[in-house]
């Protein structure tokens, strides 16, 4: 047996049940980890809601006691309740699978959430926790093909930051195609994906602005933000229109189509994510008359997760931890990660 957290259905917190189930038993081609540290996202929050659900149309701060059985709130559709959620995950080497490349037991990993069981060739992609039992948990199963080992000095808890915000912040600006000397725009800059984004664009050489509220300027501009608007500012009349060549925006809401506004003409707008609401308004006048490219970004493309190690490894990197909970304490560590007061990333560490 082990502890684990099962989310037993759409809710609220009363969702999240923290006891003893089985221990996995690895299959063919799997690899038994014991998770040491587990990374608090929105996603797995807003799979309890229900928030993927075409029937939600508010912020996840507005959606916080989520709705009852809704049976399409996944990210595919329906939800495998009950679920061990917890999409990042640094974990230690049990039993690696026999005939397989992985690591040899006792090697510390890191595992790739975002996962394209179809090959690399074909968009079809499942997510640890999403999909199938994560990391909210002593022990989990993943394929073999999806643990990296990571020669660090970086905590558990360190490591546990980078898969879903730094795979997802990486893959936008890679199918951005960001260059040096370009200027992008980072709305929600404070948050896992985008601190990581701001990361990650300043290592390319990019001039960052960074959205964000005003306690948390100077934290995002150490992470290499040249210039921070508070989240209340009006974006327009502080940048213009046409000044920037890429937007990075997970808040979506009312603010889209200033996001649009600010972009340079065949500008590039990306997101894989709308905190502040997933129902906008377009004007596609600003879209065709810009030649403007919109992306959206789930899936990772096959370099993503390798180019994140060797940027760990050369010291490139390396993620702002806000505050570290038991497992157990997982139903107060998410409902403080909704006041989105933190800087950073919020981890669950489960018992050893």
């Amino acid at each position: 047996m082990m502890m684990a957290v099962q989310t037993t259905g759409t809710g609220g917190y009363e969702r999240l049940c923290y006891g003893p189930v089985p221990r996995p038993e690895p299959k063919p081609g799997e690899v038994l980890l014991r998770v040491l540290a587990a990374g608090v996202n929105n996603t797995e929050i807003n799979t309890r809601l229900g928030w993927y659900s075409s029937s939600v149309t508010e912020s996840t701060e507005g959606a916080q006691d989520g709705g009852e059985d809704i049976t399409d709130g996944g990210w595919s559709g329906a939800t495998p309740f009950p679920l061990i959620q917890g999409t990042d995950c640094c974990g230690e080497v049990v039993a690696p699978a026999p005939g397989s490349d992985a690591p040899p037991p006792g090697t510390r990993v890191i595992v790739r959430a975002s996962m394209r069981p179809k090959g690399w060739d074909d968009p079809a992609n499942i997510w640890m926790g999403s999909d199938f039992d994560g990391a909210f948990a002593q022990y989990v199963c993943v394929p073999a093909s999806e643990v990296f080992a990571v020669t660090c000095d970086w905590s558990d808890a360190e490591l546990a930051a980078i898969p879903c915000a730094y795979g997802t912040a990486e893959n936008m600006l890679h199918r951005a195609g960001l260059e040096a000397d370009q200027t992008v725009l980072i709305a929600g800059a404070s948050g896992g994906v985008g601190l990581a984004a701001v990361q990650l664009a300043r290592r390319r050489g990019a001039h960052v602005i960074a959205i964000a509220g005003a306690a948390k300027h100077a934290a995002v501009r150490a992470q290499g933000a040249a210039r921070l608007l508070d989240r209340d500012e009006d974006v327009v009349a502080a940048l213009g229109c046409d000044t920037v060549d890429l937007v990075i925006d997970n808040v979506a809401g009312p603010g889209f189509g200033t996001m649009l506004r600010v972009l340079k003409r065949r500008g590039t707008y990306v997101s894989s994510g709308a905190i502040a609401g997933p129902v906008v308004s377009l004007d596609m006048r600003d879209m065709y008359l810009k030649d403007l490219r919109l992306i959206g970004t789930t899936g990772w493309d096959e370099p993503i997760f390798p180019n994140l190690i060797r940027y760990i490894e050369r010291g490139e990197i390396r993620p702002l931890i806000d505050k570290t909970y038991p497992l157990s304490e997982i139903a107060t560590a998410q409902a403080d990660f909704l006041l989105k007061r933190h800087v950073g990333k919020v981890v669950l560490i489960p018992p050893a």
